[in-house]
């Protein structure tokens, strides 16, 4: 009896399971519903602002009211992202409740007036926020705490894009380069499942892309279910993927310390970022990279939904982005980082895919994934993204894209405060 109750029969793992699961819950239910209100929101921002252009002209004062908020109540809010990865690699002050009112309210005024931002920072520390303070009601200790707080990470990733298995295995991910731990596995599954699940509850529902089916294999070779040209291009994309991935991060480090170089009054930061914003749209004479921009209020405009399809992007509609959301996250504004990087990394994949006679909605899709995966260092999580948005027929390219963005990215990251356990390479 006791061989079998050793052996056999996992009565620890699933004592162990029951707990993550009733401390996981009530998390996730609270940000699965949070998200819920974000996305509405920035959906009622993004539609206000698109029947109200003048509304761009407030960004300046809206940037002021964001100093003033961090500056006064935000406290230690303002690290953001790196805040919480810090606290999960070692216990600190703690993750502020008030980061989600925070973050949740300076968003959508951001998004409101045109500001060139996404969405999963701000779910992403409402998901660590709300970790943290139940995690403090229920007394839990530093290890407990940490998944957690990982938990968090992947509720609010998984609940704002739909894809709970990316959120699962970007929050185990994204801590630290090269290493993984799967302690928390378990526990970020079932909290992104649960978040994503409540927030589909809520009636949000997320905007559906698709891939053609590419059947096409090798002349001659049967046991190729792939077209080694395609690959190829797949992997030269995703070369190229990676180094715009490194050039954002090189950007938005270059922005944020010239600022804190040359300007000596906070306020005045933002003000500066709203004019070169509002300048470049108008010199661009479109709005298209403005606020979100995963759809455009135009028919043909540039989006990531149109990037999908030919002739909706120019040669340089993904620098454009780039460089607007550089502005905007590293001059004051908040948001997130991700959806500004899928529509870079759809508008060059839709480039590159017009150069190289590729199919633009596989090129688009990847550039999605890659760029992402480059700038986060989560190439695994990406991957999976791409199945759970695209469907798994291209799992080939995929993984293609996403390693080499990786590798070419380089030792960096929008998120500094990620451990870096092995060097992709040595200079």
């Amino acid at each position: 009896m006791h061989i079998i109750k050793k052996y056999f029969v996992p009565f620890p793992i699933i004592k162990q399971i029951l707990r993550w699961l009733i401390l996981s819950a009530p998390i996730a239910i609270t940000i699965g519903l949070l998200v819920a209100l974000f996305l509405w929101l920035l959906d009622w921002a993004t539609a206000t602002r698109w029947t109200n252009h003048w509304l761009i002209y407030l960004m300046p004062l809206v940037g002021i009211l964001i100093t003033f908020l961090y500056k006064y109540w935000g406290k230690k809010s303002e690290g953001g992202n790196n805040l919480i990865i810090q606290e999960i690699h070692e216990p600190g002050g703690g993750v502020p409740a008030r980061m989600t009112p925070l973050i949740l309210t300076t968003t959508v005024l951001t998004h409101l007036v045109g500001g060139s931002a996404g969405r999963e920072g701000t779910a992403v520390q409402m998901g660590g926020s709300i970790a943290a303070l139940y995690s403090k009601w229920f007394k839990l200790n530093h290890d407990q705490k940490r998944v957690l707080l990982m938990c968090g990470i992947a509720a609010g990733f998984g609940a704002v894009f739909g894809t709970p298995v990316a959120g699962a295995i970007f929050a185990l991910e994204v801590l630290t380069i090269g290493k993984i731990k799967y302690d928390a596995l378990l526990p970020c599954l079932m909290a992104s499942v649960i978040a994503d699940f409540t927030c589909t509850a809520c009636g949000i529902r997320h905007t559906p892309f698709h891939i053609e089916l590419i059947n096409k294999r090798v002349a001659g070779n049967s046991f190729l279910s792939f077209d080694v040209l395609l690959l190829l291009k797949v992997i030269l994309a995703g070369v190229l993927f990676g180094l715009t991935a490194k050039l954002f991060v090189l950007v938005s480090s270059f922005l944020k310390n010239k600022c804190n170089q040359y300007i000596k009054h906070t306020w005045l930061v933002p003000v500066i970022g709203a004019v070169l914003i509002i300048s470049i749209s108008f010199l661009l004479g479109t709005e298209d990279y403005l606020g979100l921009g995963v759809n455009s209020p135009h028919l043909n405009g540039v989006s990531i939904v149109n990037a999908f399809s030919n002739g909706t992007t120019d040669y340089f509609s993904w620098f454009w982005k780039l460089l607007l959301t550089a502005i905007t996250l590293n001059m004051g504004f908040k948001g997130g980082e991700v959806t500004p990087l899928f529509f870079i990394g759809a508008t060059l994949g839709n480039t590159i895919a017009q150069l190289t006679g590729a199919p633009v909605d596989l090129l688009a899709g990847l550039g999605f994934i890659a760029v992402f995966a480059g700038a986060t260092n989560t190439p695994l999580a990406c991957t999976l993204m791409g199945i759970e948005l695209f469907g798994s027929n291209h799992i080939l390219y995929y993984a293609s894209a996403c390693f080499f963005a990786y590798y070419f990215s380089g030792n960096t990251s929008i998120y500094h405060a990620q451990k870096n356990a092995v060097l992709k390479h040595h200079n």
